[in-house]
């Protein structure tokens, strides 16, 4: 396991290789094309494929070829078994040494002894998608949770389509704004449990580290107000996107939360996340 964790900590080392693996780790569980890796970071194709060959060499990345594309993911397992080889070889296994503490995290689980699970949804312009998770989850357990929206460059005002179709499912619209993340990352901003991203441009974006720890997922969805063509073919995607929001925000809302510790909960939301967009 030495010389596997020393390959690892000298190919993390490199800043670029280090962006890489952030990106992939914040799009986990999707895979993601060399091209958009290179876009994303300002990287030229061929240096991004030699930093590519490394992490994948080092076994921190997995690569599978669709058509003519090459589709990476990050290795988590990987990244996990090098965290606990230094846990246990360099800290001896000394959590006082080697973990950090959070006081917003003991503060949190006090919390949820007798309060909500609190949610944020993110996406780029907080108009739509983040919007629509937010009313939804809210509408569909607000008992469980206090939920939230931001988006990372959001937009002056919600989006038409996404107000029409959450009221013509008799959802409330009236607590919905958007709203800059930078709101939730202050010192007095609440620690979340949860924190989810449903788009990918606000995943490839790197956000400090939030308060508390949260679990945190990407729910990629396309972006309805992209669309384009006539009123209908619009209201169509939203309808779209509606659907596929809800049927997320149903099966996360369903999880047994007091019966699942931590890493169990992780997986299921990753999962969440690669549910199909429709059904």
């Amino acid at each position: 396991m030495e010389s596997i964790a020393t390959s690892q900590l000298a190919t993390l080392s490199h800043p670029q290789r280090l962006a890489i693996f952030r990106l992939l780790v914040r799009r986990y569980p999707a895979e993601v094309p060399a091209g958009e890796i290179a876009s994303v970071l300002s990287f030229k194709a061929n240096t991004t494929s030699v930093y590519l060959s490394a992490l994948l060499n080092s076994e921190l990345v997995s690569q599978r070829r669709k058509g003519t594309s090459l589709l990476y993911r990050a290795n988590l397992q990987s990244a996990e078994n090098l965290i606990q080889f230094l846990f246990n070889d360099c800290c001896r296994g000394r959590p006082d040494i080697c973990l950090v503490k959070d006081t917003a995290e003991a503060d949190r689980q006090t919390e949820k002894q007798c309060g909500k699970h609190r949610v944020l949804f993110i996406c780029t312009g907080n108009s739509a998608r983040s919007i629509l998770a937010e009313a939804m989850l809210r509408h569909e357990a607000g008992d469980k949770f206090e939920v939230h929206s931001a988006g990372a460059h959001p937009f002056s005002q919600i989006n038409p389509y996404a107000l029409a179709i959450l009221k013509t499912r008799g959802i409330e619209t009236a607590p919905l704004r958007a709203k800059d993340v930078a709101e939730f990352q202050n010192p007095d901003a609440p620690a979340f449990d949860f924190v989810f991203t449903v788009c990918d441009l606000a995943a490839n974006e790197e956000c400090p580290t939030w308060r508390g720890q949260p679990i945190s997922a990407h729910w990629g969805l396309p972006d309805p107000v992209k669309a384009t063509g006539t009123e209908s073919e619009k209201r169509v995607a939203f309808q779209q996107t509606f659907e596929a929001v809800s049927n997320r925000v149903k099966a996360f809302s369903a999880l047994p939360f007091g019966s699942l510790d931590r890493a169990s909960l992780q997986k299921y939301v990753d999962e969440i996340g690669t549910i199909p967009e429709t059904t």
